[in-house]
């Protein structure tokens, strides 16, 4: 006696189709987050400040920004800091002037 195979109902079938979808969906996710964890990573890291930089007694910073080879700082007394990178020098003051 021989087993017939029986017809797969349609439902099963359904059913199978969604998970393989699924199954690639999902593979296909997991590699796009590791490969935009990868070219996240692979840029340039953010560039070197020095370890210290030491403000003229008296003067507080209210924003700091980065150049290439730069580091400035606002101070609240209305002057711009600018020191070197490496060494935390100062380079040059800047006096701003208000309009009155």
């Amino acid at each position: 006696m021989q087993d017939i195979p029986e017809a797969e109902p349609a439902n099963l079938r359904l059913l199978r189709r969604l998970v393989t979808t699924l199954m690639v969906v999902m593979i296909f996710g997991v590699l796009s987050l590791v490969a935009l964890v990868v070219i996240r990573f692979a840029h340039d890291p953010a560039p070197a400040i020095p370890a210290e930089i030491t403000l003229p007694s008296g003067t507080e910073s209210e924003a700091v920004t980065m150049g290439k080879g730069w580091v400035a700082v606002v101070t609240t007394d209305q002057r711009i800091l600018i020191f070197d990178a490496k060494s935390g020098a100062l380079r040059q003051e800047v006096t701003v002037s208000s309009p009155d």
